[in-house]
C-alpha cells in the first residue's frame, strides 16, 4: 500500500513537471507583459497590451497619443518630464501656454488698479522613451489625469520592411561589385555615384527604423478643465491720463506759436507762387480794360 502511494506521488510530480515545461514553451512564443516580474503584470493591467506587447520573430514600432484633462498643467508637465528622464527618455517638444479668455481692469484708488485675467492653460508635448518603458510611462501619465478624453496606442509591424531593407542592402552591394568591374569612364562614375547615393539613403532609412524600434514616441495634450483667474496689481493709468490730458496755459502758448508759424508758412507759400499771381494779375488787368471799351462802343449812336 505504501509502495503504491509512493509510485502515485512520483507519477503526479512527473506529470506536473511536463505540464509546466509545455506551459513555459507556449508562453515564450507570445508575451503580453514587458517582462517576467510582477511589476510588468501590474502595467499590463493598467494600459493597453499594445504598449507592452512582444511577439516572437516580430518587431514593432510603437507610438501613443494621449489627450486628457489635469488639475494643474504646469505641475503635470514637470512631473511627466521628470518621469521621462528617469525612464531613460527625453522630451522633443513642449509648448505650454495660457489662452486668455478675458481681461478687465478695475481702479482701486487714484494711483492703483487691479488687472483681472481669466485664462485656461494647456500644453502640447512630444516625448520619447525606450520602447520597453512605454507601458510604465503611460501608467505614470494616467495617474495625473482628471478626465481622459482619448488615448490611442499603435504597434506597427515592421518585420517585413526590415527584411526588405536587408534584401535591398544586398542588392546595392551586388550592384556596387558589378560597377567596379566596368571600365573606368564617365558612365561608370555616374553609375557609381547613383549607387552610392541609393546606399546612403538606405542606411539613413535603416537608422530611422532602428531608432524608432528603440524609442517609442508619445504625443501628449493636457489642459485644465476650468478657467483660472489671475489678479495683477498695476498702476491706475486712467487717472494719470486725466491728470496730464489738458494744460490750458501750455496748450494756449503752443497754439499762439503754431499760429505765428502758420502765418509764416502762408507768406512763404505766396512768395513761392509769385509767377502765378503775376500772370493772374495781368489777365485781370486786360479783362477790366476791355470792358469799358465795349461799353463805349455800345453807347455810340448809329447814323
Amino acid at each position: 500500500m505504501k509502495t503504491t502511494y509512493i509510485r502515485l506521488s512520483i507519477a503526479t510530480a512527473l506529470l506536473l513537471g511536463i505540464y509546466s515545461c509545455k506551459k513555459g514553451e507556449a508562453t515564450a512564443d507570445y508575451e503580453i507583459s514587458a517582462g517576467a516580474d510582477s511589476s510588468a503584470v501590474i502595467i499590463s493591467d493598467s494600459v493597453s497590451s499594445a504598449a507592452t506587447m512582444k511577439v516572437k520573430d516580430k518587431q514593432f514600432i510603437k507610438t501613443a497619443d494621449v489627450n486628457m484633462e489635469v488639475k494643474d498643467v504646469y505641475e503635470a508637465t514637470i512631473s511627466i518630464e521628470k518621469s521621462v528622464q528617469e525612464l531613460g527618455g527625453f522630451v522633443t517638444h513642449s509648448n505650454l501656454r495660457s489662452n486668455v479668455i478675458s481681461e478687465e481692469t478695475y481702479n482701486t484708488s487714484n494711483e492703483n488698479a487691479m488687472l483681472v485675467k481669466k485664462y485656461q492653460t494647456e500644453n502640447t508635448m512630444q516625448v520619447r522613451v525606450p520602447t520597453e518603458k512605454l507601458g510604465a510611462l503611460l501608467t505614470l501619465i494616467n495617474d495625473k489625469k482628471l478626465f481622459l478624453n482619448s488615448r490611442s496606442i499603435n504597434a506597427e509591424d515592421v518585420t517585413s520592411s526590415i527584411k526588405y531593407a536587408e534584401l535591398e542592402g544586398k542588392r546595392i552591394k551586388k550592384t556596387s561589385e558589378n560597377i567596379s568591374q566596368l571600365k573606368a569612364n564617365k558612365d561608370k562614375v555616374e553609375l557609381d555615384n547613383g549607387n552610392m547615393s541609393e546606399e546612403n539613403q538606405q542606411q539613413l532609412a535603416n537608422m530611422d527604423v532602428t531608432d524608432n524600434l528603440k524609442y517609442s514616441t508619445i504625443d501628449i495634450y493636457i489642459k485644465e478643465p476650468k478657467l483660472r483667474m489671475a489678479e495683477i496689481a498695476i498702476t491706475n493709468t486712467q487717472n494719470i491720463d486725466n491728470k496730464y490730458k489738458f494744460n490750458f496755459i501750455y496748450d494756449a502758448k503752443n497754439a499762439f506759436v503754431e499760429g505765428f508759424y502758420l502765418i509764416q508758412k502762408i507768406v512763404v507759400g505766396l512768395i513761392m507762387i509769385w509767377p502765378i499771381l503775376l500772370i493772374g494779375a495781368v489777365i485781370v488787368y486786360f479783362l477790366r480794360k476791355r470792358k469799358p471799351m465795349k461799353k463805349t462802343e455800345q453807347n455810340i449812336p448809329q447814323i
